[in-house]
């Protein structure tokens, strides 16, 4: 019995090894990709069938493309591998709200194939330029109904995902003005700094519709946190050095439970 469970055990590995070796010789751009993205990539389709993956579509997207439009038909499943994306809702007031943005490679309409709906609900939006890999619906479900752990996997991802979400979203609502704008800037510090300084370039309007805040709530909060040192204002743009985000980070640390 000990001699089967090693030979089954070589055989899983001779098999997982195959099947990554395929999954290069149809998507060789991986090589290219940040570590993480690509082991998230070769775990979510450890067990994909050769036809699923050849049945990837690549596409290239410039940045500010919302490539998922809610309400519209969910016919396609992306998977982000290189760049940022953001969620943005637009039904109150027609105001659009920035609620998340995504570090981590998701099925951005798996959650849709899961709860068994035909038009997706959220818009997705690049914040740089990215590369996709798209699947149909029809072959994503196919797999996923013919893949126990595939489904088991993406059904883990979506609950993450949801689980996140309301969490971030609980922490914004109980956050006055000042407290929303340093974690979006510690959160963007964190993804977009050069050389240990983040530049934000964008307007007010722009920092209001990630905030959920209107343009007076920002410019208090602006003024703020220039006056106690936490960013410095040079004409339209903020500058974040890495003390200064270190210091809002610990400012939020203290009344979250975010590390």
């Amino acid at each position: 019995e000990i001699a089967q469970c090693l030979v089954g055990s070589e055989m899983c590995i001779r098999d997982r090894n195959m099947g990554e070796r395929y999954l290069y010789q149809k998507c060789p751009f991986l090589k290219e990709v940040g570590q993480e993205r690509r082991e998230q990539f070769e775990t979510y389709f450890r067990t994909a069938p050769d036809w699923l993956i050849d049945a990837f579509v690549v596409e290239k997207m410039k940045k500010g493309t919302t490539f998922i439009r809610e309400n519209n038909p969910a016919d396609t499943i992306y998977f982000i591998i290189e760049g940022l994306i953001v969620a943005t809702d637009y039904r109150v007031l027609g105001i659009s709200y920035d609620f998340m943005q995504f570090r981590k490679m998701y099925a951005f309409g798996g959650m849709e194939f899961i709860m068994d709906l035909d038009v997706y609900k959220t818009s997705l939006r690049t914040v740089t330029d990215s590369i996709a890999v798209k699947i149909s619906r029809p072959m994503f479900e196919k797999w996923m109904y013919s893949d126990i752990k595939a489904l088991k996997y993406e059904s883990q991802q979506m609950g993450e995902y949801l689980l996140e979400q309301a969490r971030n979203e609980r922490i914004f609502l109980l956050m006055n003005g000042t407290d929303r704008l340093c974690l979006l800037l510690v959160n963007h510090y964190e993804q977009y700094q050069k050389k240990g300084v983040l530049c934000v370039k964008e307007g007010q309007k722009s920092l209001a519709d990630k905030t959920g805040m209107c343009l007076k709530s920002i410019n208090r909060a602006v003024k703020r946190l220039s006056e106690q040192g936490l960013i410095e204002k040079q004409g339209n743009k903020l500058l974040v050095g890495k003390q200064q985000y270190e210091e809002m980070k610990a400012l939020i640390s203290e009344k979250t439970d975010m590390e």
